[in-house]
């Protein structure tokens, strides 16, 4: 029912892994338990829905597709995060997921500047199904 993911890091110092983020297979059990089944429009827990709905579908084509990978968010002290990282045989994938395709996503200084290899993708409604199927 719930599907933990751990931080990533490769660096103790500026990363925060002791905490892992939390993701409900199905978002009718979290809706449920908030108490919450308003339409979208009325919510002010679209991006937190969306999130959720985009890990678990991106969790089933992994395993769909057997992708050998290990997947983390990423989080500094100073509060910088990537919503999604795999690590694919050594190579990072960075992923942010955005509900609002206004909102202005860039790669957060402190990854680029500890993995520059990486790349790094914003997920956004336009764009996600590339990324779950």
């Amino acid at each position: 029912m719930i599907q933990k993911i751990p931080g990533f890091s490769r660096n103790l110092r500026k990363e925060v892994t002791r905490h892992s983020r939390y993701y409900f297979t199905d978002n009718g059990i979290r809706n449920a338990l908030i108490n919450n089944f308003n339409p979208l429009a009325l919510r002010n827990d679209t991006g937190e829905l969306w999130e959720n709905y985009i890990i678990m579908e991106r969790i089933k084509f992994q395993s769909y597709h057997q992708l050998p990978s290990k997947s983390y968010f990423w989080r500094t002290y100073q509060q910088q995060e990537i919503d999604w990282v795999e690590d694919r045989g050594g190579k990072l994938y960075a992923y942010e997921i955005k509900w609002n395709e206004n909102r202005k996503s860039k790669v957060p200084s402190a990854w680029a500047n500890s993995y520059p290899d990486a790349s790094f993708e914003v997920i956004t409604p336009s764009t996600y199904l590339n990324w779950i199927q």
